[in-house]
């Protein structure tokens, strides 16, 4: 086999490897939505406060996991999920690579908040109106 063939193989296999994981037994293929990668991502205060670091700039691995008293292993699998979100990206500079947030995929969560905030507050001007009319009618 060709080195080109075996390339093209793993990358094929990676794709395929991807996807796999999110069969079911019954054989249904299951999506993990963006929203639900960053939902997931931002819900550990481990990777809020490594996404508030990275809001001041770029910044090396070891800059990244320096304010935190865990394993190595352990900032290593908080930016995994970080990255498979979408909220980092890293950019290679020589021997070092810098890690840049990408905030774009939390105006996901924004606007899905935003929608139950509108349903709330539909709800409670029908609470406040049912209240102003019960005021406004007589007392019996």
């Amino acid at each position: 086999m060709s080195r080109k063939t075996a390339c093209n193989n793993e990358v094929f296999r990676g794709r395929v490897e991807k996807h796999l994981r999110n069969i079911t037994p019954y054989g249904v293929m299951l999506f993990m939505d963006q929203l639900t990668d960053v939902l997931s991502a931002i819900s550990h205060p481990t990777r809020r406060a490594i996404i508030g670091k990275l809001a001041n700039g770029s910044a090396r691995f070891l800059d990244v996991a320096e304010p935190f008293d865990v394993a190595l292993n352990a900032v290593t699998k908080h930016l995994k999920s970080l990255d498979r979100a979408g909220l980092i990206e890293r950019e290679k500079q020589g021997r070092e690579v810098l890690i840049s947030l990408r905030p774009e995929p939390l105006r996901l969560v924004a606007g899905w908040v935003h929608e139950y905030e509108r349903f709330w507050n539909e709800r409670l001007d029908q609470f406040e109106q049912y209240f102003k009319d019960r005021k406004r009618e007589p007392k019996r």
